[in-house]
């Protein structure tokens, strides 16, 4: 059975088409006008080894924050589409990712439950702007909207960094990886892991 989730949104803001495949093997092809964010998306398909399509049209000459939310938005409904009833999986993941100086953690229950914790990213992360163009104050807006709309339980810690294009990086890989072991099989499990019999 395949594992592929596909959703398009349409606002005045945006256009935004995302797919995904939780089986894939970190095959990427992603246009959302923001290169930085751009960079992110395609370490987290690489990462997580997911096939991950992203178009995106938004309004980024005035910022580029309602294409990058509404992409995080897009692709959490894509993920939740994409894990169907979730029997099999293993459900809980986590993952250490070191960016040379900087060191995150990320840990995904695909509960049913939305709710994000991020902690540890330095005070000038919410001022910083990575290429001009990516606000790093958005990374947590980034994890909020995937959790919510994917119906994750996610944390996000970041342990170390001076670089916020590292601490950046470190936190998406993290998150890819963490998600990559949470959706996989359990040779295990046949049925959904949880004692109330539903995610």
């Amino acid at each position: 059975m395949s594992r592929i989730g596909r959703i398009e949104r349409v606002t005045k803001e945006t256009r935004i088409v995302v797919e995904i495949d939780l089986d894939g093997t970190g095959k990427t092809d992603i246009d959302t006008k923001v290169p930085f964010f751009d960079h992110m998306l395609d370490a987290f398909g690489k990462h997580g080894a997911f096939d991950l399509s992203v178009h995106a049209e938004g309004d980024i000459e005035i910022d580029s924050h309602h294409t990058v939310e509404d992409v995080a938005i897009v692709l959490g409904q894509a993920i939740r589409e994409a894990l169907g009833d979730k029997k099999g999986i293993r459900r809980f993941g986590d993952a250490w990712i070191p960016m040379d100086e900087a060191l995150a953690q990320a840990v995904v229950d695909v509960s049913g439950r939305p709710y994000t914790v991020c902690t540890g990213e330095p005070e000038m992360m919410r001022g910083f702007v990575v290429g001009g163009h990516y606000p790093t104050v958005l990374n947590k807006h980034v994890f909020e909207s995937l959790a919510f709309h994917g119906h994750l339980a996610l944390h996000v810690r970041v342990l170390d960094g001076r670089d916020p294009h590292h601490i950046t990086e470190a936190e998406f890989k993290a998150v890819a990886r963490a998600l990559r072991a949470a959706t996989e099989p359990d040779a295990r499990i046949t049925g959904v892991p949880s004692t109330k019999g539903a995610l």
